[in-house]
């Protein structure tokens, strides 16, 4: 009589997560990808070395803004203790030192806020394809491609006449004007497009998930929209 087969163990993940309702979130994407399970959640660095005193991860989610300090102390303490848990930073840093460091301490991926479920779906799969090499490597290409499992797809295409230089400008226009944002006619002005240009980079930052967009109501005639550089999720 044949054995039945076992399905292999989920990869346990532990979201480190200070603002409940995006660690609720995260923790709902996770359990939506096949092979992983939410081990627990944990809202500062005091809760999560906690957790993992008495519970096994093989995965951290790791915000790195965490109210009693920066999610790379956790790191760098769960590596003097001997813990091996990979770690995906999930974080709106853009800091390249950071990232640097993050890396030496063994984060393997990073996803920046606000993400969509379908960015963390395929970090985690790719994540997951890493995590299954076993064996020896037959040469220099294996090893290529085994590292290769880890790199996030080239960005996708933009519609049909926008350019990459001037989402560029706009980015860093939007994401300059602070909590007051821009209008249409701002980002126009301050790249030097027209306003409906503009209003098409605007509009494809907010499909993106990477700007909102909110009517501001003057006193007469239609409200003015207004554009958000989303910063944090």
């Amino acid at each position: 009589m044949s054995r039945p087969d076992t399905a292999p163990r989920p990869i346990r993940v532990l979201v480190v997560e200070d603002d409940p309702v995006a660690a609720d979130a995260h923790a709902l994407y996770v359990g939506r990808v096949p092979g992983f399970a939410v081990a627990g959640i944990a809202h500062s660095l005091g809760d999560a070395s906690h957790f993992l005193k008495r519970t096994p991860v093989d995965l951290l989610l790791l915000d790195l803004f965490l109210p009693d300090g920066h999610g790379l102390q956790l790191l760098r303490s769960l590596r003097t203790a001997g813990h091996t848990a990979d770690v995906i930073a999930v974080t709106s840093a853009r800091d390249l030192t950071v990232v640097r460091e993050g890396v030496s301490l063994g984060v393997v991926q990073y996803v920046l806020k606000p993400f969509t479920f379908a960015t963390l779906r395929d970090r985690l799969t790719r994540y997951a394809d890493f995590r299954s090499v076993a064996g020896e490597a037959s040469g220099q290409e294996e090893v290529d491609r085994a590292f290769a499992a880890l790199r996030a797809p080239q960005p996708a295409a933009l519609p049909k006449g926008l350019s990459q230089a001037t989402l560029q400008l706009i980015t860093e226009a939007l994401r300059g004007a602070g909590e007051d944002g821009l209008s249409s006619g701002n980002a126009a002005e301050a790249v030097g497009i027209s306003r409906i240009t503009a209003r098409r980079y605007l509009e494809h930052l907010v499909t993106t998930g990477r700007a909102a967009r909110t009517p501001r109501y003057g006193q007469i005639g239609r409200p003015e929209l207004r554009y958000h550089w989303q910063s944090r999720a």
